[in-house]
Formats: structure tokens, C-alpha cells, sequence
């Protein structure tokens, strides 16, 4: 198991990004991750001093901000 990994009962392991992980994804600044966080656009926890987002709540938050919509 990967350490952005972790088993849950259900048996599905949900992948916990970093936000170093979802600026370079996304290609934002920082700040604008840290934003989404604070103002809960972006769903994310805090572990110690790290902020964590999961992958399937990073892409919902992507597929409801789609141009288009």
C-alpha cells in the first residue's frame, strides 16, 4: 500500500492527494488551492499541518465546474 493510500472496511482505497499534488495537477498557484479549501469549494482534511483531498472529491468539484454547465 501507498502512503497516499489507506484501506477502508468497505474494501475501496480512496487516494489522498497533497496540495502540492492537486496545484501541479491542476497547474494553479497555491494560493488558490489553499482558497478552495478554506472557502469549501474543495472538500479536503487536515492531518497535523497538511490539507489532504481526495481524488474522487477533487474530480466531482472538477465536473461541477465545467464551462458549458
Amino acid at each position: 500500500m501507498t502512503p497516499t493510500q489507506f484501506s477502508t472496511f468497505g474494501g475501496s482505497d480512496p487516494e489522498f492527494l497533497t496540495t502540492d499534488e492537486v496545484l501541479g495537477f491542476l497547474r494553479i498557484n497555491a494560493r488558490t488551492v489553499y482558497r478552495l479549501i478554506r472557502t469549501g469549494e474543495l472538500p479536503a482534511v487536515r492531518i497535523g499541518r497538511q490539507w489532504r483531498i481526495r481524488r474522487c472529491d477533487l474530480d466531482s468539484w472538477l465536473d461541477g465546474n465545467r464551462a458549458g454547465k
